[in-house]
């Protein structure tokens, strides 16, 4: 077994930029009175997912197989993040006369839909979903947490190609 101390160190690194993104929107919820609306939920969720998988694999340590694994799965939950935040920021950047009217909460839709059904109509988004609130450099939160689901994904792929090829004996 191999040390790759780069790739444990960068799988860290991914997990505290995740715990550091949940915890920031812990403290916009909780300190600033930013509710989250369903997609700003659903990227929480792909930020979780991400954060677990990257622990994962630092305690993992794993080899070249197991490296690229790992980025395979870092960039499908990176990706469907994006997706979410892609289509999070579109819905902010409608105009009033176009943004959808406000649904119900996520609890609610959860509660009375099948899951497909649910995530259906929270990617239809609401008038909530349209509201920027907190911005820094011109970003909304969506707008950050789709730079930061861009960047993990690179983070796993440069992880995923980290290392060295072994040699046949």
């Amino acid at each position: 077994m191999t040390f790759h101390p780069s790739s444990r160190l960068g799988y860290l690194a991914g997990f505290l930029v995740c715990a550091g993104l949940i915890a920031f929107a812990l403290y916009l919820q909780y300190v600033r009175g930013e509710d989250p609306c369903p997609l700003c939920m659903l990227q929480r969720v792909a930020f979780f997912a991400l954060g677990v998988v990257f622990a994962v694999a630092a305690l993992h340590n794993p080899a070249q197989r197991g490296r690229i694994g790992y980025g395979v799965v870092l960039v499908l939950l990176a990706a469907a993040g994006a997706a979410v935040a892609t289509r999070h920021v579109w819905l902010q950047s409608l105009p009033k006369h176009l943004v959808p009217e406000c649904g119900p909460g996520l609890d609610f839709i959860l509660s009375r839909f099948p899951l497909s059904k649910a995530i259906d109509i929270v990617l239809r988004g609401s008038g909530e979903c349209a509201d920027k609130g907190w911005t820094f450099l011109g970003l909304t939160i969506a707008g950050w947490a789709l730079v930061w689901f861009v960047l993990l994904g690179l983070l796993a792929v440069a992880l995923a190609l980290s290392g060295k090829p072994r040699r046949p004996a």
